[in-house]
């Protein structure tokens, strides 16, 4: 099947960082127009991924896995 009709999908080890960057950026909006305590959220943020990349999950990759989100990515074709 032609690459650009797979269906691509999401894993796990791609939606953390994008979740993680949203809420950052989430944060400092919150923070320059709201509070400077929003970055209290970027703080959490940043502890949350310090943890996942020593233990390899966190709350958020626990929810996507029983929601049936791969884990790793499906391999990449190899052109030929």
């Amino acid at each position: 099947m032609p690459l650009s009709v797979r269906r691509r999908t999401w894993s796990v080890a791609r939606i953390v960082p994008l979740l993680a960057g949203s809420l950052v950026l989430l944060s400092v909006v919150l923070a320059v127009t709201i509070s400077p305590w929003s970055l209290v959220l970027t703080t959490l943020v940043g502890a949350n991924l310090v943890f996942y990349s020593v233990a390899g999950w966190c709350p958020a990759t626990l929810l996507m896995t029983r929601l049936g989100v791969p884990a790793e990515p499906a391999t990449c074709p190899t052109g030929r």
